[in-house]
């Protein structure tokens, strides 16, 4: 059928398309869903281990296994220009633990050691590493002043003055 000069086609009726739910429900439904999905979930283990405090360790008398592990951590630590560790060295005069926290009184080869700055830092974060530590200081001093007469047996050996 024509009307002025355009031709009009009859439409039957028109089929209901299907609407997508709207954005809000589906974001709604997706957040229930997250959150029965972390209900069911098992513990997450770094959760339980940031949440534990250090515990508390008695006062040792020296020659107790956590000031022996002191002693192991800082035979870990080695001077740049020797190949001999700070405590076999003879570089670390004293180890004093009270209450899982840690006196280290030490010293270096000479005043104008190029770790000067650097060594008891590490010393420190070497210490606190150690588990049943919770703080440690570090002493440098330089009154007595170190010599090779200091060192163990074993880095004598190594340095080739045995």
């Amino acid at each position: 059928m024509t009307e002025r000069g355009f031709e009009v086609e009859e439409v039957s009726e028109a089929k209901p398309v299907a609407k997508a739910p709207p954005l809000r429900a589906m974001a709604e439904a997706q957040a229930a869903e997250a959150v029965a999905q972390t209900v069911d979930r098992q513990p997450d283990y770094l959760e339980g281990f940031l949440s534990q405090k250090p515990e508390a360790v008695a006062a040792e008398a020296p020659g107790d296994d956590l000031q022996e592990a002191v002693i192991v951590a800082l035979r870990e630590i080695f001077d740049p220009e020797i190949p001999v560790n700070i405590y076999d060295m003879g570089l670390i005069y004293g180890v004093e633990i009270d209450n899982g926290h840690a006196v280290i009184t030490m010293t270096l080869t000479t005043p104008h050691c190029p770790v000067a700055e650097s060594m008891p830092g590490e010393v420190e974060i070497r210490v606190c590493a150690v588990p049943g530590i919770q703080s440690c200081d570090v002493n440098l001093v330089w009154d007595p002043a170190w010599d090779p007469g200091k060192m163990t047996d074993e880095a004598r050996l190594e340095m080739g003055m045995l």
